[in-house]
Order: structure tokens, then sequence, then C-alpha cells
């Protein structure tokens, strides 16, 4: 550099050799110098750089300006609410990194898993047993573009927390898991979709306990249930061996009935007497007039007494009540 320029370091004290600084500086070929980063932080009292007379120092001011201190404001104030209001937070300092990004790309599919998650313990006969989970995640995306830790998360969320008193989320969930003797395996299975989603379904399996619906049990045994999302809604897709379509709002009925006519009518009816407002309905089947499952969402959480009258219809083997 030319003889007498004037030096401002506010980066990384890192970038300027302080030795060759003060040489330079007694040289005259650094005229004055202005530092709010240093190698050793804080810099000793003793520093020849610190008490030169051409030198001005002050504390690293970078988040103290009137502006930044607005915006760390802002920025902790929306995590405060968002925290209180149940949503998770991409800057907790106790938990996995998630890039904001990611948070709301997953957004849909976080509401999703935990909704399976609650579906699947209330199947598991109220979660009694319940040891051996294992979650599907089926996907275009290659496996190392697809961050499941927020997903695992919430399944375990709604897996515990219809069943206990503790409050799960992603700061915590693994280590309840393991506090309640919970093994959950993940799988993932690349699949023929859009990769501009990231995840195309989840199963969950509960292996090993039984069921209190029946028609949950898959053919290898476990309860098994399967969500997407769709038009931004989670959805519940596959019970068991029944493919079905219903949203995951509100409340559900599962029953297992005879695939034959007039079954949508009969417990629309039961419903409807008794002022339950029914807000979707689905109906599926492996077989033609053999066996079905009817999803019913409804607003309301039925009386004892409406339950028993779908229960005795003839046609219906079975039914369950579960809370979304």
């Amino acid at each position: 550099m030319k003889k007498g320029v004037r030096l401002i370091n506010v980066a990384r004290g890192g970038v300027i050799d302080e030795d060759a600084l003060v040489r330079a500086l007694d040289s005259g070929v650094v005229a004055q110098a202005a530092l709010d980063v240093f190698c050793e932080e804080p810099p000793s009292k003793e520093s020849r750089l610190i008490q030169h007379e051409n030198v001005t120092v002050t504390p690293h001011l970078g988040a103290s300006t009137k502006e930044a201190q607005e915006g760390v404001a802002i920025e902790i104030a929306e995590a405060v609410a968002g925290a209180l209001k149940g949503e998770l937070s991409a800057t907790a300092v106790n938990a996995p990194m998630v890039a904001p990004e990611v948070l709301t790309e997953l957004a849909p599919y976080i509401v999703l898993a935990e909704k399976l998650g609650r579906l699947a313990v209330q199947l598991a006969s109220g979660g009694k047993g319940v040891q051996s989970i294992k979650v599907v995640y089926r996907s275009a995306r290659d496996r190392d573009d697809l961050d499941t830790r927020l997903l695992r998360a919430m399944i375990t969320k709604g897996i515990i927390e219809p069943i206990s008193d503790s409050y799960v989320n992603l700061v915590n969930a693994d280590f309840i898991a393991k506090q309640k003797g919970l093994r959950i395996s993940e799988e993932r299975t690349v699949v023929e979709s859009s990769p501009e989603y990231p995840v195309d379904s989840i199963q969950v399996q509960i292996s090993n306990v039984e069921s209190s619906f029946a028609g949950a049990v898959s053919d290898a045994g476990a309860i098994s249930i399967e969500g997407k999302v769709k038009y931004g809604v989670p959805h519940l897709t596959c019970v068991g061996s029944f493919g079905v379509d219903v949203s995951l709002e509100g409340n559900l009925i599962l029953c297992r009935q005879v695939d034959q006519p007039g079954m949508i009518g009969q417990v629309g009816n039961i419903l409807g007497e008794q002022n339950v407002n029914v807000s979707f309905m689905s109906v599926g089947r492996t077989v033609v007039r053999k066996q079905a499952i009817m999803a019913i969402g409804v607003d309301e959480e039925p009386d004892k007494k409406t339950l028993e009258k779908i229960g005795g219809v003839s046609a219906i083997e079975e039914f369950v009540f579960l809370k979304l």
C-alpha cells in the first residue's frame, strides 16, 4: 500500500496480521487504524495494537445499530408468539438446526405426521403395549434431500401426547420416546412423483400390539395407516389394506362393514337425527360386495347412544371413533 493509508477492520480479527499492522503503524505506512475485531477476543489490555496512539478501537457493534436492534426485537417476538401457538422454531438453540425454508416447505407434512401418530395410537387399543413403530416415507427426492427429523418428532408427539402427560417437541422427542420404551425406525422409498413436493406419502405402522379396529391391521399383521398432503391439507389415504380419501379435520368414525348398498344413507341418517354434522365421507374396499371401510368425518363428537346405534346396523362388523 502507499504510505499514509487508513485501515478499518470491522469484519473478523483474523483477516489482519496484527503484528504486521503494528510495524506498519510505527513506520508510517499505515497512518491510522480503526478496529472493532481482534485475533484474541477480548484483546489484552497490554496489547501494543490497542495501546498504539494511532489506533481507534471499539467493541464490535454490528448488532447494536437502531435498525439491527429493531430487527432482532421483531424476530424474537415472532419466534415467541409462534412457540406459544405450538409452532416449531427454526432458531431453538438446543434443537437440530432446521432452515426456515425447509420448515416452511414441510409445514403441512408436519401436521399430517402428528395426526397420523394420533390416529395410530388410538387404533392400538388406546396405546397399550405400543413399543415398535415403523415410519415409511415415500418421496421422489434423494435420500440426502429429505430431512425427516421434524416429521419423526411430530409422529412421536402424536403417539405419546394422547396417552401421557408428556409434552413432546423437536428438542425432546427422541429422549421421551426412549424414556417410554418406543423403538421408532424409519424407511425411505423412492417413488415416481414430482420432486417439487418433499414427501409423496407417510405410512405409520405399529407392530406386536392388539388393535381396537381390526380393519386397520394390514396383511403383514401390523396396524397400518397412510396419508398424504393434497392441496395443502392432510388426508388419510389408507387404513390397513383399504384405500380411503378423507381430510384429517375434526373427528373421524371408521366402520368396517359388508359392502352393500344403503350403508352411507343408514349411517348418515343416524348422525343427522342426533344433529351431528358430517363433513366428508369415503368408502374403500378390496373386493366388490365383500368388505369395505367407511370413513366419516364429523364436526362434533357423537354421544355414546349415537355410536351404539351405528354399531347396531346389521352390516357393520366394527366401528371406532377417533379424535384428531
